[in-house]
């Protein structure tokens, strides 16, 4: 329930700007800007690693928490 766009520029904090109406985030993976996101599938893409993120797979990865506590982190948004 918690959008994509949302977890990248105010929950975790990644480096972000709108281009051409997309959201691009630094790769919390490679550290490449290579990257979009969906609004309409709540997913995010690097091209460049070719990883692709739900809110839960980019909490877990930019905290380095499990899915458990990436559930739990997100719930305090919700």
């Amino acid at each position: 329930r918690v959008p994509i766009n949302e977890v990248i520029e105010h929950i975790v904090d990644l480096p972000c700007k709108k281009r051409e109406g997309q959201l691009r985030f630094v790769c919390p993976v490679c550290s490449e800007h290579n990257t979009a996101t969906n609004p309409k599938t709540n997913l995010a893409r690097c091209f460049r690693c070719r990883r692709n993120f739900n809110p839960i797979d980019m909490v877990m990865v930019v905290r380095g928490t499990d899915f458990v506590e990436a559930v739990k982190y997100l719930k305090g948004y919700l």
